[in-house]
């Protein structure tokens, strides 16, 4: 169990953080639980196992239903999938007892990380070259899945 600082830290990073920046966390959560859920397998830990599998399938569950399909339904569609194989994959790796399976989502995870994570330094880089000197700076927000940029 976290120390109360560092659950105090964390409220504190939550609160002051943009919808992007959310979603970045919840990625970084689900990659630490991915994470312990394997260890707990190779260590034949199987309530760490359970508490990591468990905790990866609810953020990977948030992360599908947070996408929002308006934008770009396609697309939404295929990210959706992609959150539901890991839940998918999740499951079959708890019953099964397989670390390998933890494994290949953790990769697609942190795909998923870097990915959203570069999208955020394009957009923000963007803003950046497209104001004029002396505006103040942009600010990126998420909206279900979606980037949109606020002056």
């Amino acid at each position: 169990m976290p120390s109360d600082s560092a659950m105090s830290y964390l409220r504190s990073q939550v609160m002051s953080a943009t919808p992007a920046e959310l979603r970045l966390l919840l990625l970084d959560g689900a990659i630490r639980f991915a994470h312990q859920g394997k260890q707990g397998l190779v260590d034949k830990n199987y309530e760490q196992s359970f508490e990591g599998i468990s905790q990866c399938r609810a953020i990977v569950t948030e992360l599908a239903v947070g996408v929002d399909r308006e934008i770009d339904p396609d697309l939404c569609d295929r990210v959706t999938s992609l959150f539901m194989f890991m839940f998918g994959e999740l499951t079959e790796a708890s019953m099964q007892k397989d670390p390998a399976r933890i494994q290949g989502v953790i990769e697609l995870l942190e795909f998923e990380r870097e990915t959203w994570k570069m999208a955020m330094d394009r957009v923000k880089q963007d803003k950046a070259q497209a104001k004029p000197a002396g505006q103040p700076a942009a600010t990126i927000e998420h909206q279900s899945g979606s980037l949109s940029v606020q002056a």
